[in-house]
């Protein structure tokens, strides 16, 4: 019994992986169901014994790749020997990174904006970034590292549309530099218009520490 048990998780995860590598290059309507059987080597029986239909299969992806978003975020927002804006910034670098290492990620991203999935939104992976850059911020407020007028609210909105619109420019065009550097200007941009300037004053003498990282070894 722990055997199939373990023979069908094996099977499932690699329904996942091969859907989610379909979808991100394809999207959702244009995926084939055969090139996703033959990624995995399951057989078209087993497919529907996990999944009902290439809808379920895709919703499989998306909380796969939610699931992954939650994991970086509770790491990083677990962190007390740095400030609130490093640790944004170290989490927006590794965000970087977990899209450029996770086709899970890829392809969630890419499924949430089409139609067939638009009440999904509110619960996916942007939803998580933006939780993430709230807590961050009500952080900074807290410590007084956010102008006396700057908005929290505010700040949360602007970053995550501007990672989100970063991530879509590196899909559409061939933009110099990796998406971790564009990530971080689009954080200091912000920075520079809401932070306090006691803060940007040490940011200019110093600049961002090192951080590490916490995405899992791979």
């Amino acid at each position: 019994m722990a055997r199939q048990q373990e023979r069908a998780r094996r099977t499932r995860a690699a329904l996942v992986e091969s859907a989610a590598i379909e979808f991100a290059k394809r999207g959702y309507a244009a995926a084939s169901v055969n090139t996703i059987l033959e990624g995995s080597n399951a057989t078209k029986g087993a497919m529907y014994f996990h999944f009902q239909s290439k809808e379920e299969l895709a919703r499989a992806v998306l909380q796969s790749g939610v699931e992954q978003f939650t994991a970086l975020t509770d790491r990083w927002t677990s962190r007390t020997d740095i400030g609130p804006f490093e640790a944004l910034h170290g989490f927006v670098i590794d965000l970087a990174k977990l899209f450029h290492s996770s086709v899970i990620v890829r392809a969630e991203f890419r499924l949430i904006v089409e139609p067939e999935f638009y009440p999904d939104v509110q619960s996916g992976g942007s939803q998580v970034w933006g939780r993430t850059a709230h807590e961050f911020a009500i952080r900074a407020q807290r410590d007084g590292l956010l102008r006396a007028d700057a908005d929290p609210e505010k700040f949360t909105r602007v970053l995550a549309a501007s990672l989100a619109g970063q991530r879509y420019m590196s899909d559409m065009t061939a933009l110099e530099g990796d998406l971790g550097e564009r990530f971080a200007e689009s954080l200091e941009v912000i920075l520079a218009a809401m932070a306090s300037p006691e803060w940007l004053e040490k940011f200019a003498r110093e600049g961002w520490p090192d951080s590490g990282s916490e995405l899992p070894d791979s």
